[in-house]
């Protein structure tokens, strides 16, 4: 999939998202993936977010602004999609932070604005990082938190066998959302050039997690054959330090 702009940025495109926005949300709600396995593993890593100041990066319909907003967190996001961001404006309330914006543009937050920024499953979608992340670590003050999910950077030669895992290369693959088909776009990076782009952009690495499902995943629903551990390899996270 191709992420275009949104209707509010300058061209006043709209962005593939605000087509399935809806059905996007209700697969996101139980899916899995997200509901079972990458949220649960965001909010993990996040830890205690009770008076942090958080910035959901690419917050979709904000079910993980929901649940750091729960957790005692002053939460901000923002999606490429007014469609997202109108439903997660639904979810939130009318009070909550929540904007049209562009990770691969200046964001409209002050220097140093946030503690924590969480960005899930989205810098997968993008060409260039170093931009985005120049962003990031802008608007982080010295010392807070950037949490990242990506797609498994190991995951694409093993489902890809002849493609060259050393190479930033596109790739595209169907999904449903909600008994809907769509076709998303994403870029592989190696693990190399994900540590890189991070170095690059002034953060240190604090920690790499692959974490197994949460506990209450349902059993019928993960992958078969899964050892002891209950790991599968899928999403890779990074916990993050502003320099």
């Amino acid at each position: 999939m191709r992420i275009s702009a949104g209707p509010d940025t300058p061209d006043g495109e709209r962005t593939d998202y605000d087509d399935f926005a809806a059905a996007y949300s209700a697969e996101n709600e139980s899916s899995v993936f997200n509901a079972h396995y990458e949220r649960p593993a965001m909010l993990d890593l996040a830890g205690d977010v009770a008076g942090r100041r958080v910035l959901d990066v690419g917050c979709g319909t904000g079910p993980l602004s929901l649940a750091l907003r729960e957790r005692g967190a002053s939460v901000a996001g923002f999606d490429r999609s007014a469609a997202m961001v109108d439903l997660a404006r639904r979810r939130l309330g009318d009070g909550a932070d929540l904007r049209v914006a562009d990770l691969a543009a200046p964001l409209p937050y002050a220097d140093d604005s946030f503690d924590d920024a969480v960005a899930s499953l989205v810098l997968h979608y993008l060409e260039d990082w170093a931009g985005p992340l120049a962003e990031l670590r802008r608007v982080l003050r010295p010392g807070g938190r950037l949490l990242v999910s990506t797609n498994h950077p190991a995951a694409y030669p093993i489902v890809y066998p002849e493609a060259d895992y050393f190479a930033v290369t596109r790739y595209s693959e169907d999904h449903t959302f909600d008994g809907r088909p769509v076709v998303l776009t994403f870029w592989h990076r190696p693990l190399h050039a994900m540590s890189g782009a991070f170095a690059d952009a002034g953060f240190r690495t604090l920690r790499i997690a692959e974490p197994p499902p949460a506990l209450d995943t349902p059993a019928a629903r993960l992958p078969p054959g899964l050892p002891p551990s209950g790991r599968f390899m899928c999403f890779l996270f990074w916990v993050l330090e502003a320099r």
